[in-house]
């Protein structure tokens, strides 16, 4: 038999004869219950077996018997370990009754009882020890020893050269619980996300956003600055600091730009396994995206070769002689007015309204992604086998963070409002113009369990040893471009109120940053304290010359000196974040939709006006007319310009902005209009980056990455 000992006390009995493995079991379920906070195996000598008692956590053993506990003992540290409770009342006794009646003369009688309230000590120790692992810890980071080299080695050898810590170490060290983190290997781990109801109360820490200058072709560094000014902030301030970086895609990392771990002494490390697969979120959006594309295509051939009748055994079939209403469906059911659950009590028009999206295959709005740079995937033909009885339609593939569900994903504040807003995204239309939701095809239930664990940040850690969320990888021309709300959150608490959370904005300041502002800040509450403005010469020189140098600018030499390179900006850093905050929404949701994008144009692009398309004023009205007339504007714009032109360098003035087109990612929660011709699926150059790419099937070692 093996009791449990909690706030409240239970006994589990196992059968009398039970094998190892089977006590093993219960054991794991028992370390798991956070009810349980000691655990007692009152079990024959012969079932107490060193694979058994070692199984047992340390911190729910009251009895003291696993190796670890004995080994405390042994060295007089009971801070964590218990005194077994036998031999403690053993020696209480002994206590009692004096050296004159020795061991083998005393009454015994009262070991058993003394035993049993000694081992009740232990449980209220245990429960005392984790309602205090429950509160903030203080950080003890370990930072790591950087050696600069001149000329600086490339980016992949500067990686190769540190040794990072392992990340259960790091997590220890910045005050994660072991329950808190779910291992990916060596150096990369999920955290969860109960932390944030563990740490309600904790103060948020200092909120610093990295945004840039309108960038070249190939990206300004505003990782890099992120990054450089963690290390700085942490390793040689000693303030608690975070990073939260977004994914990088495959696209970029095989394409022209290549990886997004940061570059020279300013990396997250290992930066192979940052650019490559990560802990599998952009698979599982791909995944998720798909199944939904699937769906759609699915749904359409099926209503338009089946009677309502036959639709409706298939959708609702019977099992075991019985047809019941999956909870989706009720769902569906109640969105349609019908309050009746009993299939069999559905009137005809009822099934046929229940059985029937009528999506429009010309307004279907949802496309399949992949995570490539292919350019023939911009427009394709679907339908085509003779299965699928004629129902050919033009579809096409986007980039996967390009997914309405990776801006879910960053924008979510919690697995349940996930959900939710999986649930609301609007796939197309019906022929009578009616939206349809991937609620409505049944799949938002499926879409959730695909992306449970995407939902967890990933924690990593600089070349010296910083701590780095990487969680989310929209882009910010086609969608918001900005890290997870989720990882900010975390991070914050994590830090102490004394501390800083540095995240970054994609591209320009006129693109990442204003949707960093007006969308994220939106969904999360959360309001930046600090801003730094990274202005590269190279972007200078392309946009025309540099401004006035302003006596709060900061050289930084991160890039070739790491955290030491960037001391001077995170001492100007601390000393904006201790200034008031006057943060502003550039907009109210109540602004028409026509208003908040002639705000965007003349207020942070410079354009004189706005024009729009027949089409974006039809589009303008639909959305009014369903009721998405207060959601923020993501505008999909060319990074490379203030302007829709990408050649027009500077800040350019005199221009009308066209909008030929609005969409609407109603489960991310923002209306998109598209600006110019914008491109959601990248194509390879003529030489990409993977002409480089290699790895040795001796070492493993890759080359190549950058």
């Amino acid at each position: 038999m093996a009791g449990k000992i909690g706030l409240n006390v239970t006994q589990i009995c196992l059968p009398r004869e039970c094998t190892e493995d089977e006590i093993i079991e219960e054991v794991l379920k028992l370390n798991e219950d956070p009810r349980v906070h000691g655990v007692y195996l009152h079990l024959p000598p012969a079932s107490l077996t060193s694979r058994v008692l070692n199984t047992l956590r340390p911190e729910k053993d009251v009895d003291g018997v696993s190796d670890l506990n004995v080994g405390r003992l042994v060295r007089g540290d009971m801070n964590q370990g218990f005194i077994p409770p036998l031999a403690n009342a053993v020696m209480e006794l002994l206590a009692r009754h004096g050296e004159q009646r020795k061991y083998h003369g005393m009454e015994m009688s009262g070991v058993g009882p003394l035993t049993a309230a000694l081992r009740m000590q232990n449980v209220v120790q245990s429960s005392s020890r984790w309602a205090q692992g429950q509160q903030y810890r203080p950080w003890t980071l370990r930072s790591l020893k950087l050696q600069p080299l001149s000329p600086v080695p490339s980016d992949i050898e500067i990686s190769r050269a540190q040794t990072p810590k392992p990340v259960d170490q790091l997590a220890q060290e910045i005050g994660l619980l072991q329950e808190e983190t779910e291992a990916y290997g060596r150096t990369k781990a999920k955290v969860r996300l109960s932390l944030l109801d563990r740490l309600r109360e904790q103060p948020d820490g200092k909120y610093v956003l990295v945004a840039g200058i309108t960038p070249t072709p190939l990206g300004e560094g505003k990782s890099t600055v992120v990054i450089g000014l963690v290390q700085a902030l942490s390793a040689h301030l000693k303030l608690n600091s975070f990073a939260c970086l977004r994914q990088p895609s495959q696209g970029p990392t095989f394409g022209v730009k290549g990886g997004a771990a940061g570059g020279g002494y300013a990396q997250v490390i290992p930066m192979e396994e940052f650019n490559l697969h990560l802990t599998g979120d952009i698979h599982a959006i791909t995944a998720a995206n798909n199944l939904v594309a699937a769906a759609i295509d699915a749904r359409m051939l099926h209503e338009a070769t089946q009677k309502d009748k036959a639709l409706y055994s298939r959708l609702v079939p019977s099992v075991n002689g019985v047809r019941r209403f999956s909870p989706i469906q009720i769902a569906r059911l109640r969105r349609l007015g019908i309050s009746e659950i009993d299939p069999s009590a559905l009137m005809p028009q009822e099934v046929s309204s229940f059985v029937r999206l009528d999506l429009d295959p010309a307004k279907v709005t949802w496309q399949r992604v992949v995570d490539t740079n292919d350019r023939f995937l911009r427009k394709i033909t679907v339908g085509q086998a003779s299965t699928e009885k004629g129902h050919v339609r033009e579809t096409q593939f986007d980039i996967a963070v390009a997914s309405e569900i990776m801006a879910i994903l960053a924008l979510a504040d919690g697995l349940g409002d996930m959900k939710t807003r999986l649930g609301r995204m609007v796939v197309g239309s019906s022929r009578s113009g009616q939206p349809v939701t991937a609620e409505d095809l049944g799949v938002s239930g499926a879409l959730a369990v695909l992306m449970k664990d995407a939902i967890k940040p990933t924690l990593m850690q600089t070349l010296e040893g910083s701590p780095v969320f990487v969680h989310a990888g929209p882009f910010a021309n086609i969608a918001h471009g900005n890290s997870s709300v989720l990882a900010d959150k975390l991070a914050l608490k994590l830090v102490g109120e004394d501390g800083f959370v540095v995240t970054e904005a994609g591209f320009g300041a006129d693109i990442g940053m204003e949707k960093f502002f007006n969308i994220k800040c939106r969904a999360s509450g959360l309001r930046p304290n600090v801003v730094v403005l990274v202005a590269t010469v190279r972007a200078l020189k392309m946009h025309g010359g540099g401004p006035n140098v302003l006596l709060n600018a900061v050289p930084c030499h991160h890039w070739a000196r790491g955290g030491r390179g960037s001391v001077e900006l995170a001492q100007a850093v601390k000393q904006a974040g201790s200034q008031p905050s006057h943060f502003q929404f550039l907009y109210s949701q109540e602004t028409p939709i026509v208003e908040k994008i002639r705000m965007i144009a003349q207020k942070v692009y410079g354009a004189d006006d706005i024009e729009l398309s027949p089409e974006a004023q039809a589009k303008i009205d639909y959305y009014n007319q369903q009721g998405y007339g207060k959601l923020p504007i993501c505008m999909a714009k060319t990074h490379l310009s203030l302007s829709h032109l990408p050649e027009k360098k500077g800040t350019p003035t005199g221009f009308t902005l066209p909008i030929r087109d609005i969409r609407a990612s109603i489960g991310a929660g923002f209306i998109y209009p598209l600006v110019g011709t914008m491109s959601t699926m990248p194509g390879l150059p003529t030489r990409p980056c993977f002409y480089d790419i290699d790895l040795d099937p001796v070492t493993e070692e890759i080359t190549g990455l950058f």
